[in-house]
């Protein structure tokens, strides 16, 4: 296709602007980045910017020896893979149903959906009904109150509406139910939207903060999140012994940009391997309902 040099100018500019605005947001990321990979001297003299100074793996030593941030790691990673596999079950159960026009409470349902993502639980009430079903202190709070989203139902909802209805039709007619239906021929053929809903079910999860904020006392069932903010917070728990720092190169700012670090690496590590889901189905919904 033909493009005049207004049009290819045009294209130019958007990218180098995008190409700038992305370079700005990094930024942030880059410094906690450098500041981790840095020495405690060029940290305490601000010398790091993007890039490390001094390099070093000392913070990273410490943070990847320390029990207690594995033991949070692992926390958030087993309560994220079950919760986001729960969540898009329970989803899918029931967004299907909601997608036939033949289910004759479907449009009442959907009210109720609508309204549920439009008006949160305020925070009292929402805290009251959760520890009334015995959920405070109790490591299920992480997975639980993230099972169901409305927004995400929707999105499903309308990709399960335009699934071809010849190809149900033909499963019926071979005698399967709407269970087999879902299970056997629908959810194989809806790996954009699963995708796409998985990350979003995830990054929830796994970047939790209010919810074990509200409901754990126990720093046993700390997640990852609340680990982060107790060693951000308190010099002594992310520290060791005042007398042994002398042989570290390594502070408290370095301690903390490893440990920042370390919990985004695996949402990095997982968003490529869905992003070519990930627009297709984030698109889904927002044209058709």
């Amino acid at each position: 296709m033909f493009e005049s040099r207004g049009e290819k100018a045009f294209v130019a500019g958007i990218t180098a602007l995008l190409l700038l605005l992305s370079f700005i947001a990094l930024v942030p990321l880059l410094s906690v980045l450098s500041i981790s990979f840095s020495s405690k001297g060029a940290v305490v003299q601000n010398l790091v910017s993007i890039w490390p100074k001094q390099f070093t793996l000392d913070s990273w030593s410490y943070i990847i020896e320390r029990p207690d941030l594995w033991k949070s790691f692992f926390l958030t990673l087993g309560s994220t893979v079950i919760g986001t596999v729960l969540a898009l079950l329970i989803t899918a159960l029931l967004a299907y149903p909601l997608s036939k026009k033949e289910f004759r409470w479907g449009s009442v349902i959907m009210i109720g959906v609508v309204i549920a993502m439009i008006f949160k639980a305020p925070i009292i009430p929402y805290f009251l009904t959760v520890r009334g079903i015995g959920l405070y202190n109790n490591p299920l709070v992480l997975i639980v109150p993230h099972i169901l989203n409305p927004f995400n139902l929707i999105i499903m909802r309308s990709f399960f509406k335009e699934f071809p209805k010849e190809l149900e039709e033909a499963a019926f007619l071979e005698g399967s139910g709407y269970f087999r239906m879902l299970f056997q021929f629908v959810l194989p053929l809806s790996k954009a939207v699963l995708a796409t809903l998985a990350l979003f079910y995830a990054v929830v999860i796994w970047n939790q903060f209010q919810t074990p904020l509200l409901f754990l006392q126990n720093v046993d069932w700390f997640p990852l999140q609340m680990k982060i903010r107790q060693f951000i917070t308190d010099d002594n728990t992310i520290l060791p012994g005042a007398a042994s720092m002398v042989d570290f190169n390594f502070n408290e700012r370095t301690l903390r940009s490893a440990t920042v670090i370390f919990a985004i690496i695996p949402i990095i590590a997982v968003y490529p391997f869905l992003q070519k889901y990930f627009v297709k189905g984030a698109m889904i919904g927002s044209v058709k309902g």
